[in-house]
């Protein structure tokens, strides 16, 4: 299988405060990665750093080409895609000029429409609100557009931050069910971070155990759902 991402001793720093500390992990091509951890595990910092959006040591690849002293700016336009926590829509932007903001590195300006009647396609309700206002929608709206603007960029590689943060349970469900479709029917690559252990296990390949800055345990999504520490700490049982 061919290595999407790969991180190798990467150490990330806030000015004097160091975060991560020789962390590695890879996410292969139409995989899906989850990162676990407690609050305060570094796993924002970790994508953070692989966007370069930190100060970072160590080595970050992607499709074999180093992205380590890359602006951040340009990350989108070399294929990485990231939905923060948050969401960072564009509250005064309509739900249809969000979507075309999405699609601001593209060349093939003429396919643009059509990806954008596609995200309506995939997420309905943001379809029914495509001249309203980003700032008027719900989270749960919110975080859809933000994962459907993410995409309008085609991208290689979908970085999702604690995407149910802040959700209603069956709003998550239905997000969570659409990463999967995006993944198994399209074949989009993702490093997703969350706290809902059980949900992110549910659809992904592999799993990463992160504790204080380092990876401490890794593994098939199966391994890690049966293992006793990571049952405890993290699924609820």
């Amino acid at each position: 299988m061919t290595t999407m991402l790969e991180v190798t001793g990467l150490d990330a720093s806030y000015g004097p405060v160091q975060v991560l500390r020789g962390v590695d992990l890879h996410v292969d091509e139409a995989e899906v990665v989850v990162l676990l951890g407690a609050n305060g595990a570094g796993k924002t910092t970790t994508i953070r750093a692989i966007c370069q959006m930190v100060d970072t040591k160590g080595s970050v690849t992607l499709g074999g080409a180093e992205l380590v002293g890359t602006r951040p700016e340009k990350m989108a336009g070399l294929g990485i895609a990231h939905v923060p926590q948050g969401r960072g829509t564009f509250p005064e932007l309509t739900v249809d000029e969000n979507l075309q903001v999405g699609a601001f590195v593209r060349k093939d300006r003429a396919h643009v429409r059509g990806d954008i009647e596609r995200s309506y396609m995939l997420f309905p309700r943001l379809g029914e609100r495509r001249t309203q206002l980003a700032g008027s929608l719900s989270g749960g709206e919110q975080q859809m557009l933000a994962v459907a603007r993410a995409l309008m960029s085609r991208p290689r590689l979908l970085l999702l931050d604690e995407p149910s943060l802040g959700l209603a349970p069956l709003i998550i469900q239905g997000l969570f069910a659409r990463f999967n479709e995006l993944n198994r029917e399209e074949g989009v690559t993702m490093l997703i971070v969350e706290q809902n252990a059980n949900l992110a296990l549910d659809i992904a390949d592999r799993a990463y155990v992160l504790e204080a800055g380092r990876i401490v345990l890794s593994g098939s999504a199966a391994e890690l759902r049966s293992n006793d520490a990571v049952r405890r700490a993290y699924l609820g049982f």
